[in-house]
């Protein structure tokens, strides 16, 4: 049954061929398991078509590839680099960390990629547990480095005249020095952003496993018809990681930038005549209102990593066209549900079906399935999730709901839900009825203490530049369209909501300084 999974995948991406398969064969025996079997099979595919693009410099699948397996020479002779060790990324987007991932991986050492915007004492507590050989690192965040106490090997990603992954990576290394193949070690994400504790996802790349996700990725979202990507979201995020790789596969060309704004996004879109993007829901509300028309080349907007507003969905359709995806996944999962155009015209508030291989149920607080319609935490079990936890059933902390035709809908997070005079309240529902509300920019909903009720909702309202609204103004419209219990008991208008770096609604912020009250 694997095997006739793996023949159809390689015919859906025209991989079942002899010269096509003799080329993977060969490319395994000389690497081994590892990302690198990977980029060599891309290079004696695809050579010279362009592979990777950045602000520094354009490759070819085959320059991708020197490039990558000096680099792995390079690393394995100066860092003694071998399978069990660990290598900690802390990099932005760009082609060095693509090189030196694929470099790394080659040397059988586990690859982990830290938040680059991680705070000196998460970053102190990653690498107090971690015992890492090496630590690649970008120049503008080695104060952040040296405000730590590590003492191992630490090496930049770009310099231009100290020793960095563009200096080395274009050393020649004698042709006698054979590297010896390697099975690949972990691909460690580490989720928890900015805001907590980082937890370890590991991955072990498997091509058997995910063969469910890289074929709904592919099929749903019509992958192969596309021709350039560009990956606006975090590599270190699982996200941006697996499209990296499966564009690889594909030989496709993927356009990256060290750090997203709207404006030069909706350039390198224009410029690379970008059909598809990944991005949070954030990017592109920001890149609607910077420059519509520059986005006229995209065929698909893969969405992910926060809720889709149905404003933002409605939006994007009438001025793109049917061209956005809503994915949703964990670090820990993977990719589990999946909502097309199609099934956004449906309903704008859904994140999709499931896709094959994936189970899912909706558990209750008695840890018992909920019945259809019912609100539970989304828990969710598949061959690909992190590798401690292949086995078992992984709560997500999203809490869902799922109707009678098998759409899943988000409800919030586990820890936000309040329970008010008995009821039990979801803040994120409050949220998308006032982002419904034609004056309203933006919206959150968290619940605060009350003597009476037990605990009430707060909202903080964001309103479209040159509209105006009074508090009595907006609960005489929610009166209608909320029960009495969810009704917010405070209201405070700010000029903008805080966000993190990774394009979620940082909550945690909503008390402090980091937005402003009008």
């Amino acid at each position: 049954m694997r095997i006739c999974k793996l023949i159809y995948v390689l015919y859906q991406i025209r991989l079942l061929s002899l010269v096509a398969l003799l080329r993977l064969a060969s490319a395994i025996y000389a690497s081994g398991t590892n990302l690198m079997a990977l980029l060599q099979f891309a290079a004696r595919t695809y050579g010279d078509k362009i592979a990777l693009a950045d602000e520094q410099e354009t490759l070819t699948y085959s320059q991708l590839y020197e490039q990558s397996k000096q680099l792995s020479a390079l690393l394995k002779m100066k860092y003694q680099l071998v399978a069990g060790q660990r290598v900690g990324f802390l990099c932005k987007n760009h082609a060095s960390l693509v090189k030196a991932i694929y470099a790394v991986s080659f040397t059988g050492a586990d690859i982990y990629l830290l938040n680059a915007e991680m705070s000196k004492d998460q970053l102190q507590a990653i690498l107090e547990s971690k015992d890492f050989q090496l630590v690649v690192y970008d120049e503008e965040l080695s104060a952040l480095l040296e405000q730590t106490t590590y003492l191992n090997a630490k090496l930049l990603s770009y310099h231009p005249t100290y020793p960095g992954i563009n200096n080395l990576s274009a050393t020649m290394v004698s042709k006698k020095q054979k590297q010896r193949r390697a099975s690949s070690g972990k691909l460690v994400l580490l989720t928890g952003g900015t805001t907590g504790k980082a937890k370890e996802a590991a991955h072990q790349p498997s091509l058997f496993n995910y063969l469910d996700p890289f074929t709904a990725f592919l099929t749903r979202l019509q992958i192969l018809n596309k021709h350039t990507a560009y990956i606006a979201t975090p590599i270190y995020h699982g996200y941006g990681v697996a499209v990296l790789l499966l564009f690889c596969a594909l030989g496709k060309k993927v356009v990256i930038h060290r750090g997203f704004d709207a404006e030069s996004a909706c350039r390198l879109i224009r410029e690379h005549g970008v059909d598809i993007v990944t991005v949070v829901p954030l990017m592109v509300h920001k890149m609607l209102k910077t420059n519509a028309d520059d986005l006229k080349s995209l065929s698909c907007i893969a969405s992910g990593g926060a809720e889709l507003n149905p404003k933002l969905v409605r939006e994007t359709l009438s001025q793109l066209g049917e061209v956005l995806y809503n994915l949703y996944g964990t670090s820990e999962a993977g990719l589990n549900i999946l909502a097309v155009p199609q099934d956004l015209a449906y309903s704008a508030h859904t994140i999709g079906r499931k896709i094959k291989g994936v189970h899912v149920k909706i558990m209750d607080d008695q840890k018992e399935e909920a019945p259809i319609g019912s609100v539970g935490q989304i828990c969710i079990r598949n061959k690909w999730s992190m590798r401690n936890k292949a086995r078992t059933w992984i709560e997500t902390g999203d809490l869902g709901c799922r109707d009678e035709k098998g759409y899943y809908f988000l409800r919030g997070r586990v820890d936000s839900m309040i329970v008010s005079a008995g009821e039990n309240v979801y803040p994120f529902e409050v949220e998308q009825i006032l982002l419904t509300h034609p004056f309203i920019e933006d919206a959150a909903v968290i619940g605060i203490a009350d003597e009476l009720f037990g605990q009430r909702l707060k909202a903080w309202i964001q309103l479209i530049p040159g509209t105006k609204m009074t508090k009595d103004e907006l609960l005489d419209w929610l009166r209608t369209r909320l029960a009495r219990f969810q009704l917010p008991k405070e209201i405070s208008f700010v000029e903008q909501l805080p966000y993190t770096p990774l394009g979620k609604l940082d909550k945690k912020a909503l008390n402090t300084n980091d937005h402003h009250s009008l």
